[in-house]
């Protein structure tokens, strides 16, 4: 059985900001990369970019892990599932 309606919800609301879009474009061209590299990349703010890697790791699209004191990003099976999606939409 497919996903319920409140779950692709969380899906398409958590990536539902150019901003995050950006963000997962980025974490899949440079898997592991931290909210400092990706602020770099997108030349945006860190808090910004912070924001919304939390926002899309709560919705499911992003994971991350902790490497010392960086936290490196992935996209999670959803998120890429969901960049597949983008690109044939």
């Amino acid at each position: 059985m497919g996903k319920t309606s409140k779950q692709l919800e969380r899906y398409f609301k958590g990536a539902a900001n150019h901003r995050r879009i950006d963000i997962l474009r980025t974490v899949e061209r440079n898997d592991g990369i931290t909210v400092e590299e990706i602020a770099e990349a997108l030349e945006a703010n860190f808090k910004t970019i912070s924001q919304h890697t939390k926002s899309l790791v709560q919705a499911g699209l992003l994971n991350k892990k902790y490497r010392g004191r960086e936290v490196a990003h992935s996209l999670s099976p959803y998120g890429k599932f969901f960049i597949r999606f983008m690109k044939t939409f």
